[in-house]
């Protein structure tokens, strides 16, 4: 699978910081931008004062991702739009699978990236968006050595809130880089042939650490 680009690793720390912060600080973020401003801002200080993380612990990453991280990710939307329109040739336990092996890829291949970050600042472009957008997508830039990495959201309003089902790094959209790649592996061998080619990868990842 050629979905492995080093230009994604800075989707990690960004991802992270969406669940770092305790309920008092989250009632303030009612707008998206202000959401992503906040939570991305504090998980530079919180990755920088844990050395776990650091070391890409990925344990204490899936940890840190299953209780605070995906309560800001549609998670379904951003797998079923990986996966494109064979999702809704999949049963309901071939789509549980589908998540729960493309959740553990992601957090194993981008955990390694949390060493990485040092003196990185974040910094929001003007959100173009109307009150009653229920879709919108926050720009923004990370800033540290080097060129400013290029790094926005796809973000969707819900019930619960503002959520995120895609990332885009350096103008590469996550989901579209995946669907290519799990179209080609779908054509070959089915949806269980996926499965099985993630679960394969999230092994050969977990065995490197």
């Amino acid at each position: 699978m050629t979905v492995f680009s080093p230009l994604l690793r800075w989707i990690a720390p960004m991802l992270l910081s969406l669940g770092l912060m305790g309920p008092a600080a989250q009632a303030d973020t009612g707008a998206p931008d202000a959401l992503i401003k906040q939570l991305s801002t504090s998980v530079l200080d919180s990755i920088k004062a844990d050395k776990g993380i650091q070391a890409g612990d990925v344990q204490k990453v899936m940890l840190l991702v299953d209780q605070k991280v995906l309560p800001y990710i549609n998670f379904q939307r951003m797998t079923a739009s990986a996966v494109g329109r064979n999702w809704r040739q999949a049963s309901p336990e071939q789509q549980k699978r589908l998540q729960e092996e493309f959740k553990t890829l992601l957090v194993r291949t981008y955990a390694g990236a949390l060493s990485e970050v040092r003196d990185q600042t974040i910094e929001l472009k003007p959100l173009r968006a109307k009150p009653e957008d229920t879709e919108v997508i926050v720009r923004s830039e990370v800033r540290g050595r080097g060129e400013p990495i290029q790094l926005d959201y796809r973000m969707e309003k819900v019930d619960s809130g503002w959520k995120i089902y895609d990332v885009n790094v350096l103008g590469v959209w996550l989901v579209e880089t995946y669907r290519a790649s799990f179209a080609q592996e779908i054509s070959a061998s089915g949806i269980d042939g996926l499965i099985a080619k993630m679960a394969e990868r999230n092994k050969a990842l977990a065995s490197k650490r």
